[in-house]
């Protein structure tokens, strides 16, 4: 199981801040996910177009099975996030965006500002998460449960997760 995790932000990639949300999503997994999987992480900047070539490069060079976004999904004008992933996926699964956005709207306001969505390219699964850490938490516990299942469906890797922690969903097939 390849994964990638991909910052989004201007100035966590000049350096001027860490980056917070790679690091949690990153701990997420290794809690949370069984399987074995060999996890990357990148910091880019904001941008259209870089968002756009990351991605790209990601499903059809790097043949990555899992890219989980965090950033670049709020209404500032460098918040393109959403617009490059429209213009990379092939499937389009907006249940993940309004399911992440319903949840985190328990925790605060604004979470009707967040415009992150998910959707496939080749066998590619991609997932924009917030960039709070707190929240990025909140939208896996969330949506995760039908990740495998797409995993499989798209023919990407197979991935499990302790169902202690977190219960999957295959139709047919409990985990």
């Amino acid at each position: 199981m390849k994964i990638t995790i991909l910052t989004i932000s201007d100035r966590a990639s000049r350096g001027e801040y860490a980056d917070l949300g790679g690091p949690a999503i990153e701990k997420w997994l290794k809690t949370t996910v069984t399987t074995p999987m060999t996890i990357t992480r990148q910091v880019i900047p904001d941008g259209f177009e870089e968002v756009r070539d990351a991605l790209i490069d990601l499903c059809d060079q790097q043949r990555v099975d899992l890219v989980l976004t965090t950033g670049g999904t709020g209404p500032s004008p460098r918040d393109l996030t959403p617009e490059a992933m429209r213009a990379v996926m092939v499937k389009e699964l907006p249940g993940f965006g309004e399911l992440m956005r319903r949840s985190s709207l328990d925790q605060v306001p604004t979470a009707i500002l967040s415009r992150q969505t998910a959707g496939i390219r080749g066998k590619t699964m991609i997932i924009n998460l917030p960039g709070a850490p707190s929240s990025i938490e909140v939208c896996l516990n969330t949506v995760f449960p039908a990740v495998p299942y797409c995993l499989e469906v798209i023919g990407a890797g197979s991935i499990e997760t302790d169902p202690r922690l977190l219960k999957t969903y295959r139709p047919n097939k409990a985990s």
